[in-house]
Parts: structure tokens; C-alpha cells; sequence
């Protein structure tokens, strides 16, 4: 049987992957070379998945359109130096994700999640049954108190600590991928993400109380 790898907790078999990576390594060899249009085929590849991690860390528009074209710029200014030694993928996703955590530093922006957007497992249980017991005319008026106090609660995470958590409960990603994107250690994302949804966690069963 051949070996699998999960992508955004999706599993594929290798040979897919490799292929993957192998058709955005035809396009970069093609760019390196010359070929500028080649980058095309790969801007309209990615360029939702970018929109849609920029957008997860900003909650703007404006701000996602503007970040999404600096990162394909910045990307195309340096593809000569891209060695392979990741998927073009990460390695695109390394800097969308770096651009925006520029900009949010720079700005001090703030991010919003959305609760619907959240795996179960971010959020305690009792925040859970205290949702699932609430009349159908009650839970709006929860869910919007509980979104305030969501993001509220995200606000008082670092930069890095929120990023995981976007770029795992909402993007989907993998320990591994978060890791290679961020440049640490796989250990390191998992600590960060503990620690995350143990802040929110927290935030949120003082809501409850």
C-alpha cells in the first residue's frame, strides 16, 4: 500500500501529493526560466486559498485584497531563490502568512472568528450544552454575545498563538504544514495551540458563570 500524508486533515495518498507538487514545480521552473506567464497558472491555482487565510486573520476585505496581491508579488519577486526544499504551496502560504502578521503588527488590526467557523473541540463542552439548551428564540441572541466574547477572548492571544488557531480550526491545516509555514517545530504549533484553546477556553466558561 502506498504511504499517505494528511493535507488541512484531508488524507492523500502520496502519489497525489507528489503529483501535486511536482506540476507547481514544472510552473516555478517554467517562471525561473522565463516563461512569466507560467505564474499565472499558479496565481489562479492559489489565490483563494491565500484570499481565504488573509481574510481569517483580518476580517478585511480591503485589507485581504490589498495583502493577497502583495503576497503574489512578493512571491514572484522571489521565486528565484525558491528551492524546493518545500511544496510552492507552503512556501507560498509561508508568505501570505508573514505579510499579514506584518500588517496586523504594523496595524494593530484585529481578527474575527466566527463561532459557526470553530471545530467542536475548541470549545468546552459546557459552552456547547448551554448552546444546545437554549430555546430556538434564545440561541441568537447567545450566539451573538458568545461571537462578542469569542473574539473578545482572541484579542488577548499573541499574534502568533491567534495565527494557529486560524490557520488550524479554520484553514484546516496540519500540525506539519502550520509548523513549515511558521517556521518552528511541530511541537512548538501544538504548544501554541494548547495554549490558545486553553485561553479561550477559559474566557469562554467565565461567559458561561
Amino acid at each position: 500500500m502506498a504511504p499517505a500524508r494528511t493535507i488541512g486533515r484531508t488524507l492523500i495518498s502520496s502519489p497525489e501529493v507528489q503529483a501535486e507538487r511536482d506540476g507547481d514545480l514544472l510552473l516555478v521552473r517554467r517562471v525561473q526560466s522565463g516563461d512569466v506567464a507560467a505564474f499565472d497558472h499558479l496565481v489562479l491555482k492559489y489565490r483563494e486559498r491565500m484570499f481565504s487565510v488573509i481574510y481569517n486573520l483580518t476580517s478585511n476585505k480591503e485589507d485581504t485584497y490589498d495583502l493577497s496581491q502583495e503576497t503574489f508579488i512578493k512571491a514572484f519577486q522571489s521565486i528565484g531563490r525558491f528551492k524546493a526544499r518545500s511544496s510552492f504551496f507552503t512556501w507560498l502560504y509561508r508568505i501570505a502568512v508573514n505579510t499579514t502578521l506584518t500588517h496586523l503588527k504594523k496595524n494593530r488590526f484585529r481578527s474575527f472568528l466566527s463561532f459557526e467557523t470553530l471545530h467542536e473541540e475548541a470549545c468546552p463542552t459546557d459552552v456547547l450544552e448551554a448552546l444546545s439548551s437554549k430555546s430556538s428564540t434564545e440561541k441568537p441572541a447567545l450566539l451573538k454575545e458568545l461571537q462578542y466574547k469569542l473574539n473578545e477572548a482572541l484579542q488577548t492571544l499573541s499574534v502568533k498563538h491567534r495565527t494557529v488557531i486560524v490557520l488550524f480550526e479554520i484553514d484546516d491545516l496540519s500540525h506539519q504544514e502550520i509548523a513549515e509555514i511558521m517556521n518552528c517545530s511541530v511541537g512548538t504549533v501544538r504548544s501554541r495551540l494548547h495554549y490558545a484553546k486553553k485561553q479561550l477556553q477559559a474566557k469562554l466558561q467565565d461567559w458561561l458563570d
